[in-house]
This record gives C-alpha cells, sequence and structure tokens, in this order.
C-alpha cells in the first residue's frame, strides 16, 4: 500500500517512465469483448473525433489514466490534440489561455478561473498542455448560470444580458428525454425528489454547454483530436454531453469511456456494464482515493 500512494504522489515521474499502476486497473473494449491496453484506445482514436473520459472525480488511478490517455495522444497527434474539461467554465477561457500562454502565476491561476479543490489531481494534465502549447477548452456551464437554471428554469436565463449569454449555448437549451432522463430519475431517488424539472434543466445545461464547447472549438479546428474529460455520469452510455455535442455537431465521431470503482475488481462482470460505452475502465478499490 505504501509504494501505492508512492506511486499517486509522484504521479507525473512515474507516468513518463512506466505503466506504474498497471495491476489496479482493466480495461474492456466492447466492440473487441475483451481486456485490453490503453494503446487500443488511443489507435481507435484514429476513426473518432472526441474521446469522453467519465471519470470519478476522486478515483486516483482513473486520473493516472486520463494522463497517459492524454500524454499517448499528444504524442500521436502533436499539434492536432486539445484538451477539453468539465472541471473549468466557460468565462475561465481567458484567464487558461493566459497561464498556458506563460503570463500569469499558477497561484493567480487557480485561484481565477476557480480551480477545483481537488486542482492537484489535474495539473499533470495542466502542465502537459502548457508545455507542449496544447489548447485547453474550459467547457462548463459558469456555476451561476446552473444555479439560475435550478431555481428559475431554463427561461431564467433569457434574461442575462449579451455577455452573460455568450457563456453558454443557444437558447434555449434542449431538455434531452427519453434514456437520460430515466437515469437522472433514478439517481436523484424519483420524482418527489427532485420537486419538479428545474433540476434536470440545470443538468441539461450543464451538458449543453460542453456539448457547445466542444462543437465549437472542433468547428474551428478541422482534424483535431479532442480528450474531453468530465463525470461519469454526463457521458455513459453516449447520453448527456455526449448526446449534446451530436445535436451541435451531427457528424463528429464520439468515442466514450465509462469508469466504476468495481468491488469485484478481482474478477469482474463485464455483463453487469452497458455495452453503449466503447470502453469500460475498471479500477481497484483498494488503492487510496485523492479526497
Amino acid at each position: 500500500m505504501k509504494s501505492l500512494i508512492l506511486a499517486l504522489l509522484v504521479l507525473p515521474v512515474f507516468a513518463l517512465s512506466q505503466d506504474s499502476l498497471s495491476s489496479h486497473y482493466k480495461i474492456y473494449s466492447t466492440s473487441k469483448q475483451k481486456v485490453v491496453a490503453i494503446d487500443d484506445i488511443v489507435n481507435d482514436m484514429a476513426n473518432a473525433d472526441v474521446l469522453f473520459f467519465g471519470e470519478n472525480h476522486n478515483d486516483s488511478t482513473g486520473h493516472y489514466l486520463e494522463f497517459m490517455v492524454f500524454k499517448k495522444l499528444a504524442a500521436k497527434y502533436p499539434g492536432k490534440i486539445a484538451l477539453s474539461m468539465e472541471m473549468f467554465e466557460t468565462d475561465c477561457q481567458n484567464i487558461l489561455d493566459e497561464y498556458l500562454n506563460g503570463f500569469i502565476r499558477e497561484k493567480n491561476f487557480i485561484t481565477e478561473a476557480r480551480a477545483w479543490k481537488n486542482y492537484k489531481d489535474y495539473r499533470p494534465l495542466i502542465e502537459l498542455a502548457k508545455t507542449n502549447q496544447i489548447s485547453l477548452i474550459a467547457a462548463n456551464a459558469p456555476a451561476r448560470y446552473v444555479n439560475m437554471a435550478n431555481r428559475l428554469g431554463l427561461t431564467g436565463l433569457e434574461q442575462l444580458n449579451k455577455t452573460g449569454k455568450s457563456y453558454l449555448p443557444p437558447l434555449p437549451v434542449d431538455t434531452a428525454t427519453g434514456a437520460y432522463y430515466e437515469k437522472f430519475l433514478q439517481i436523484m431517488g424519483g420524482h418527489s425528489a427532485m420537486g419538479g424539472m428545474q433540476m434536470y434543466q440545470a443538468q441539461n445545461l450543464w451538458d449543453a454547454t460542453m456539448g457547445w464547447s466542444i462543437a465549437k472549438y472542433a468547428k474551428a479546428h478541422h482534424d483535431y483530436k479532442i480528450l474531453q474529460l468530465n463525470g461519469s455520469f454526463h457521458s455513459e452510455e453516449k447520453l448527456g454531453a455526449a448526446a449534446q455535442l451530436k445535436k451541435y455537431a451531427s457528424k463528429i465521431r464520439i468515442l466514450n469511456i465509462a469508469t466504476y470503482d468495481d468491488k469485484n475488481f478481482d474478477s469482474p462482470d463485464w455483463n453487469n456494464f452497458s455495452k453503449n460505452n466503447d470502453y469500460i475502465i475498471v479500477t481497484d478499490p483498494k488503492v487510496p482515493k485523492t479526497f
């Protein structure tokens, strides 16, 4: 266990030299119906434009794998790769750019870009992007507008001025019904727990903004590969943000990864996971979490 903690503390060094956590994750390809390697995902991107990596936010092994995938994609597609993140909001794009260009200190960047409390989990990716001059997309809706939608519904956003609306996808935002709505109901505990549709509408604003942010970048950067990082629910089964992206860019080609901390890690039953995910990653629950 001590060696696992050490590996996580020095993640960037280990990631550059070897697959140090290889015994603590399994990657399953639903198309090949077998366990595969990281390189299989990277090679599969030859026929895709966007890779959604659905993470568990405190999964140290998942963060390690994100870095490994990003590093390999950056090496395979130099000058043609971008990183898109739920962890930064659209109104912070200029701050992100200033940091990547070396204009501002990391301390100011973390504060003014409202970096998540577990920023250390994403820092290796940010620094890799900075070193290699890779674009980073602040993809998420500003939290104040998600809160606004949660209180007033999506129609409430029409009150925003031109500047406010510029940080959001075109209004009105489409609300995905069907499978995604049913999944959202289940995770929230049913209709009574939701207390109306505003919470679901806020979720759709969240997803739509990420999809719109990716679509905008892809339209302006032909032939680029985009790695999108978000919580697993946002793209699991190619619903949520992945489905919203297809509404803004119908021809874009998507791969998705769903990540699970599986108590049956030693012998996972792959039939328990949806085949609508291109790749399923299960991680060892014995590896320490990041928070």
